[in-house]
C-alpha cells in the first residue's frame, strides 16, 4: 500500500549515509514550543527575515506559530533535531502536497543561526527528498523563495534544483509589500544523480 502523503513519520538520515543518525525530523508539536522559542531567539530577526511570520517573543507566540503551521491542510511541518544532543535546530515543512499530481513543495524552513552553513541543511534536504522520491513516489518537488533572499536561492541551486522562473506579486510580505517569488524544481529523473552528490557532500562534511 502506498504511503499517506499527509502522514508525518519521524524521519532521519540513518541508513542513508551510515547506520547512525545525525539529524532527526520530528512532527512539529506544541511539545517543541520552548525549544522553538530558544532556538529562534538567536539572531531571530535575521533568521526569520524572509518568513511569513515574526520570531516568537514568548511561549504563547511559539505555541500560536506551531498551531498555525499544523492547521494548514496541505502542510506537514517538522522540527529539525540534532540527534546526538536533542538540540532543536529549526523547522521545515512539506507543503502544497498534491498526491494526484505526485508533487509537493519543501520550504517554510528556518535554521537556528549556529547551524547556518553546516552539514544540517544538506542533511535535512537529503532526508526530505528521500521521503518524497523514494517513499512517496513523487514526480516533482518544488521550492519557493523571496526574490530578495539570494542566500536561499543559492542554497537551493546547490542542491541541484532547477530555477524555473519568477512568480510576480506572488505573496504579500509581512510589511505589506508584494513579494516576487523565485520557483525551483527537481524531477524524479534527476534524483539519483543529485542523491549521490548530496550523500557525498554530507559525508565529506561540506557546508550546506
Amino acid at each position: 500500500m502506498a504511503e499517506n502523503w499527509f502522514s508525518a513519520p519521524v524521519l532521519s538520515d540513518a541508513g542513508l549515509i551510515g547506520p547512525d543518525a545525525r539529524l532527526r525530523l520530528e512532527p512539529l508539536t506544541r511539545h517543541h514550543a520552548a525549544a522553538f522559542l530558544t532556538a529562534a531567539g538567536d539572531h531571530g530577526e535575521q533568521v526569520f527575515e524572509h518568513l511569513g511570520y515574526y520570531p516568537p517573543k514568548s511561549i504563547d507566540d511559539a505555541l500560536a506559530t506551531i498551531d498555525r503551521l499544523n492547521a494548514t491542510e496541505d502542510q506537514v511541518p517538522y522540527a529539525q533535531i540534532v540527534a546526538a544532543t536533542g538540540e532543536f535546530a529549526g523547522t521545515t515543512s512539506f507543503y502544497e502536497i498534491n498526491p494526484a499530481l505526485r508533487a509537493l513543495a519543501i520550504g517554510h524552513t528556518w535554521i537556528a543561526h549556529p547551524w547556518w552553513r553546516t552539514w544540517l541543511n544538506s542533511t535535512s534536504k537529503l532526508v526530505m527528498l528521500s521521503r518524497a522520491f523514494d517513499r512517496l513516489g513523487a514526480e516533482r518537488v518544488v521550492w519557493h523563495t523571496d526574490i530578495r533572499n539570494t542566500r536561499s536561492q543559492e542554497a537551493i541551486a546547490r542542491l541541484g534544483a532547477q530555477r524555473e522562473g519568477v512568480l510576480r506579486h506572488h505573496k504579500i510580505r509581512r510589511d505589506g509589500s508584494w513579494r516576487d517569488t523565485v520557483q525551483f524544481s527537481m524531477l524524479v529523473g534527476e534524483w539519483p544523480e543529485i542523491r549521490a552528490r548530496l550523500i557525498s557532500r554530507v559525508t565529506e562534511g561540506s557546508r550546506s
